[in-house]
């Protein structure tokens, strides 16, 4: 049964009554984060019932060994593991020396947790009844600050409801943390020092083998009824945690009061030698701003996200609250600011997937963090591939691979593979076509070609080189093949001519080749240095190039489709209809061996070609060949819904892009996979902006200009979204029997709307 608890709303993701049965789930759906660190909804109060405990720091991992039956040459030796950080958010609560715990209380009522996604934060309220029969009011808000990232602020009120209470606020530190998953539940962190000054603790900690080094901090001040009480703490401190507990004879009706501010220095950023200094240089400004201030900041930082992020959609909450939740996701998880991260499939929610960073992130996210951010943010992604690019030659010379051939990681933290399932780590090499879309798709919208001469070009040499030596000669076929290989549909392993990888491998060499010419043409300077540094030579191209030309493509006569894979016609075509609802998800209820000899299609595979490259085919082909496959598919990945959403939409199907449309933006909220405990599926949120962007919306860019064929489903009054193309901001307004278009900017903007040239002023509403 899929969650049906969080109540539709605009703005705000609300939950309201108390259930044990979903606070693990809540954890995950109420996350917050801003980029640098995150955290799981925990209640800052001990709660003795069933929770994951998750606070994370971006770029700290640790290399759990893999864990195999046998080992196989080429393979990863450690599966890198996102890191459950020390815990700065604990509080422990005591109401005349008795324990406050929502898990063993006689009676909690009026229970509600909001996540504000409009101003970006989280707050809980309730009415207690603990055991020793004391009644208290609870309000605690809290936020992760979007501009001093590397702190995080709580306040948490209590007021005694039924009489006086000796009230205890105990806040602490804590490393005595361990991983949902570990392989080997091997230690990760090593603690280094324990120390306090004044009201402020620090906890100096180490990764275990990749020596990252963090300081915990923390610092708190007490309120009562909003006004400052200096309370003289005892202080507890061990090996692993520091507490202090601050005792208060508390009034009933009156409201005692803790901020508290916590967070993580971390060596990426400072000295390591130089953390605690630089924490108490971060406790400084947050206490000398103090909780309300920061709050106000807060509002206005996420103010400034959505000005350009948002996308609003009248007469339709659901749909409404699902795509604001997408987006506030994204912009929790990754804005940009440091090339050295990216963008992690549960981002700061759970520890599934380990890695940061998959394919998806050139798939998928680039082009929403292209319209929404500045492009320089998308151009950090592109160079953090780059940035890798030696270690992706090295992953590929440890699979037999030679002369700068570069295989990108399907998974990875450092550049290095770190993913531990042979089908998917030896066969998945579709990936590497992602890496050179995404600078393509670059360059396609933003229109700075200076990424591929300065580094891009590089990039997409080492990955054409590797197409050029995965491909063989088949003498049979007297062309091509790629044998071996998992597709985009994970569902089909070792097969041989996937056509969504023979494609991707001909595109890539046909581009890279492409931009050889063209900066040998232009940027005679980069090429010479290019060439001296790859030693790439024309006979070496021209070998390319044969590939290219004649590589083999599977496809059927009788059905006028290209075929996934050589045998996928020898399977028992039976379609995701005619399939008994009580297998479903098939994932979850059968063996792998028979989902490998299945028609069924885990996500888009041959579809995802016709989305990336639909200007190759036509309208026609592209019927044809949803037709066949969408019925196959059973889209139990979070990467499915968005592209058969966008292709529904350009084929006119509208009621069946909407059902692919509200599947991917409220996959979480609506918990479709029933996994939503372990984390959020943070990636495939990017594939809810291009839904409604690229799909209701139409848009494309073509020939430099951007071009679109809006439609809107039956169900909605209006939607609106905003692009910034080229430095110049469009709104976009789709109603029912009308578009309005309007551009923040200095000059006119020429679009194509339905085909039809339109110009648009500067601050002149058009209306087509």
């Amino acid at each position: 049964m899929n969650l049906d608890y969080i109540i539709p709303n605009e703005w705000s993701i609300i939950e309201e009554g108390f259930n044990p049965d979903h606070v693990k789930s809540s954890e995950s759906i109420f996350s917050i984060g801003n980029g640098a660190m995150g955290q799981r909804a925990n209640f800052e109060e001990h709660y003795s019932g069933a929770t994951f405990q998750g606070s994370y720091i971006a770029g700290v991992y640790y290399p759990d060994k893999t864990r195999v039956g046998w080992w196989k040459n080429g393979y990863p030796e450690y599966f890198a593991k996102v890191l459950n950080a020390p815990s700065w958010i604990g509080i422990h609560i005591t109401i005349n020396n008795e324990k406050l715990d929502l898990f063993t209380c006689k009676n909690v009522a009026d229970f509600k947790r909001e996540l504000n996604m409009k101003e970006g934060w989280l707050s809980r309220s309730f009415t207690a009844t603990l055991k020793n029969d004391i009644q208290i009011q609870v309000e605690a808000k809290r936020f992760l600050s979007l501009d001093l990232d590397e702190l995080g602020a709580i306040e948490y009120n209590i007021t005694p409801v039924n009489a006086d209470a000796t009230i205890t606020f105990q806040p602490y530190i804590d490393a005595g943390i361990r991983n949902e998953d570990t392989n080997w539940e091997d230690k990760f962190w090593d603690t280094l020092n324990v120390s306090h000054e004044n009201h402020q603790a620090f906890i100096q900690a180490k990764t275990m083998k990749t020596h990252f080094y963090t300081c915990t901090f923390m610092e708190s001040q007490l309120l009562i009824d909003g006004k400052s009480v200096l309370i003289e703490p005892i202080i507890t401190a061990d090996a692993n945690s520091a507490s202090f507990s601050y005792e208060y004879k508390v009034k009933k009706g009156e409201t005692y009061t803790i901020n508290k501010f916590g967070g993580y220095t971390v060596d990426r950023n400072h000295d390591k030698n130089q953390l605690i200094p630089a924490a108490k240089a971060v406790l400084k400004k947050a206490t000398k701003l103090g909780f309300k201030t920061l709050l106000e900041n807060q509002k206005a930082a996420w103010q400034n996200i959505w000005n350009l992020a948002d996308i609003t959609i009248k007469g339709d909450v659901k749909a409404q609250q699902g795509i604001r939740f997408n987006i506030f996701q994204l912009n929790q998880t990754y804005l940009g600011k440091d090339s050295r991260l990216n963008i992690g499939p549960k981002g700061f929610t759970g520890e599934k997937y380990g890695g940061s960073t998959y394919w998806d992130t050139e798939a998928y996210c680039i082009p929403f963090y292209m319209a929404t951010k500045d492009q320089n943010v998308a151009k950090t992604l592109l160079e953090y591939r780059y940035n890798h690019l030696d270690k992706a030659i090295e992953n590929a010379q440890k699979l037999g691979f030679k002369n700068g051939a570069a295989l990108y990681p399907m998974v990875t933290m450092n550049g290095e593979e770190c993913h531990n399932e042979w089908e998917i780590t030896f066969e998945e090499i579709h990936r590497n076509g992602a890496i050179a879309y995404a600078i393509y798709n670059y360059h396609r919208f933003t229109g700075d070609y200076s990424y591929i001469p300065e580094k891009g070009l590089e990039v997409l040499i080492g990955i054409a080189r590797f197409w050029h030596q995965r491909a063989n000669f088949s003498s049979v076929k007297q062309q091509y093949v790629i044998l071996g290989v998992t597709g985009p549909n994970e569902y089909e392993n070792n097969v041989n001519n996937n056509w969504y990888t023979n494609y991707m491998a001909k595109w890539c060499i046909d581009y890279a080749l492409e931009n050889i010419q063209k900066i040998e043409s232009e940027y005679t300077t980069d090429f010479t240095r290019i060439m001296n540094k790859t030693k790439l030579s024309k006979a070496e191209m021209q070998e390319w190039q044969a590939v290219s030309t004649n590589m083999y493509f599977p496809e059927s006569k009788e059905h006028e489709v290209y075929l996934q894979q050589d045998g996928f016609l020898d399977k028992e075509l039976i379609t995701v209809k005619d399939l008994d609802k009580s297998q479903r998800p098939i994932n979850q209820k059968w063996s792998w061996d028979r989902i490998l000899r299945s028609p069924y299609i885990k996500q888009a595979d041959v579809l995802q070609g016709f989305y990336f490259f639909e200007d190759h085919f036509t309208q026609e082909e592209l019927e044809k060949h949803f037709d066949f496959y969408e019925p196959f598919t059973v889209h139990e990945s979070s990467l499915s819904p968005c592209v058969h959403s966008i292709q529904a939409a350009k084929l006119g199907r509208m009621e069946q892009a909407y059902q692919f449309y509200l599947r991917t933006s409220r996959l979480d909220l609506d918990d479709y996979n029933h996994e939503v405990e372990e984390g959020l599926h943070i990636t495939s949120m990017a594939g809810t902006w291009m839904s409604i962007v690229e799909g209701f919306g139409g848009m494309r860019v073509r020939d430099n200009m951007l071009t679109f064929k809006p439609q809107i489903p039956k169900q909605w009054e209006a939607f609106s979204f905003k692009i910034n193309f080229r430095n110049q901001i469009l709104k976009v307004n789709v109603c029912q029997n009308q578009t309005h278009f309007e551009l923040e900017g200095d000059r006119d903007l020429q679009i194509l709307v339905h085909d039809k040239r339109v110009t648009i002023s500067p601050n002149n509403l058009i209306t087509v």
